[in-house]
């Protein structure tokens, strides 16, 4: 529903914060509310988490650390509540080595995660992170530029291609044209 939100973190509690944009205070999920800069425009990737009972935002800093996210609550048996702390005590980096490596000690250090939940999510994920996670880092630098071109009706799968050659220091304006020349060639 929402891919982001753009605002400044106004408060920041155990687990959440509240992020104002034009007028309105969204509370947003976080695994480290202190690691967010209060008073200063920030861009937190969200995911909206709908069930029976609540209607939730979780955030990100990073597209890499949701898109773990996104896979870690696809397993049986772990939900966002478990998920996000997961997030908050180890790096994308640790948790996706664990997996890769099959290291249940490492998972278990977790809060609320214990050996059955670990094995789930190394039967579930084993060899499937690595490469989604190195293509979330290419692509979260250019979220902005991947929006605009995919407004423009260009496929996504054509925008990637091109990414590896565009330069991340220019602004929005030069990298959409930068980036029309490489899709009309």
């Amino acid at each position: 529903m929402y891919n982001y939100i753009k605002g400044y973190v106004k408060i920041g509690e155990n687990n959440y914060i509240v992020v104002e944009n034009n007028g309105i205070g969204y509370q947003i999920f976080v695994g480290n509310p202190f690691s967010f800069p209060t008073d200063k425009e920030v861009c937190i990737y969200t995911y909206c988490h709908i069930s029976e009972k609540e209607y939730s935002l979780y955030g990100f800093q990073t597209l890499e650390e949701k898109e773990l996210f996104l896979k870690l609550i696809n397993v049986k048996g772990l939900g966002p509540k478990m998920a996000l702390p997961m997030l908050a005590t180890g790096s994308v980096a640790g948790i996706i080595d664990a997996i890769d490596r099959e290291n249940i000690l490492y998972l278990k250090k977790f809060p609320k995660i214990g050996e059955k939940v670990a094995r789930q999510i190394i039967l579930d994920l084993k060899g499937k992170l690595a490469s989604q996670v190195s293509a979330g880092i290419v692509s979260s630098n250019f979220d902005e530029l991947v929006s605009v071109l995919e407004s423009l009706g260009y496929k996504s799968l054509n925008i990637k291609k091109i990414l590896p050659q565009m330069d991340e220091s220019h602004d929005i304006e030069l990298q959409v044209k930068e980036a029309l020349k490489l899709l009309l060639k």
